[in-house]
């Protein structure tokens, strides 16, 4: 990104100007190229829930073959990927009211889920496919 600015002549007393020549600045600034919004460490899949839950919040997260609890929000919890993987998912059901998000990130694959208001259940789950990636 580049930003020009032009300075104004300088005034002499009495109000009257005397033309001189005009100055140009020029400063070159470089964008930071952006981050990537989330991206798990290699091999691992990341679970994560927050926002409010008033009355709490009931947590599980895992794979097919397991089944975990979660507590407390912000809550973030991370397992080793196993080959053998079907699915990894999240579920947080509010426990009578709220506003909460949810997500699973494996690699740079994420997904995302919401749930507002009593007893509603925010989910996100990663697919695991052909080529042992997930999606």
């Amino acid at each position: 990104m580049t930003v020009t600015i032009t300075a104004k002549p300088a005034e002499k007393a009495g109000g009257k100007e005397e033309p001189k020549p005009a100055v140009t600045v020029t400063k070159t600034v470089t964008a930071k190229p952006k981050a990537k919004e989330e991206e798990a460490p290699k091999g691992r899949a990341v679970f994560k829930v927050w926002g409010t839950a008033p009355n709490g919040v009931s947590v599980t997260y895992g794979s097919d073959s397991e089944n975990l609890d979660g507590s407390g929000l912000p809550m973030e919890k991370t397992l080793k990927v196993k080959d053998d993987a079907l699915y990894y998912t999240v579920s947080a059901q509010l426990q009578g009211g709220g506003d909460i998000q949810c997500s699973v990130t494996i690699g740079d694959e994420t997904k995302k889920g919401r749930a507002r208001g009593e007893y509603n259940i925010c989910m996100a789950q990663l697919n695991g496919d052909f080529f042992g990636g997930f999606s």
